[in-house]
């Protein structure tokens, strides 16, 4: 079974950046992707990155966050500027089991807390 790790969330005031890693214990051959959860609220899928490296993002971040992954250091990350007290949520690694060139699960991390404060 895949472990996926978050780090780098914080206390950060608004208008600052933080850089979110996800580091995988295996190589994952499928896409990738943030998703975040605020407490009340449904889990929100943040931004993908397939593992060609195309990526998409949700409108709320089009223009403020930048998926990437090194898939030599089995990493994921998510850079994030002009964060705004409305991003403040648990930000959460998934990556997409696949066998024989299919989807057939999902890993996910435990999350990290990133606090957006104005």
């Amino acid at each position: 079974q895949v472990q996926l790790e978050e780090s780098g969330g914080g206390l950060v005031q608004a208008g600052r950046s933080l850089r979110l890693s996800c580091v995988a214990s295996e190589r994952i051959a499928g896409g990738m992707a943030w998703y975040r959860q605020a407490p009340g609220n449904p889990r929100e899928w943040v931004a993908s990155i397939t593992s060609g490296g195309a990526t998409a993002y949700a409108d709320s971040v089009k223009g403020r966050f930048d998926i990437s992954r090194d898939s030599a250091k089995n990493t994921l990350y998510l850079q994030m500027n002009n964060l705004e007290p409305a991003d403040s949520a648990v930000y959460l690694c998934h990556g997409d089991r696949v066998r024989l060139g299919r989807r057939i699960g999902d890993y996910w991390g435990q999350g990290t807390q990133v606090t957006v404060f104005s």
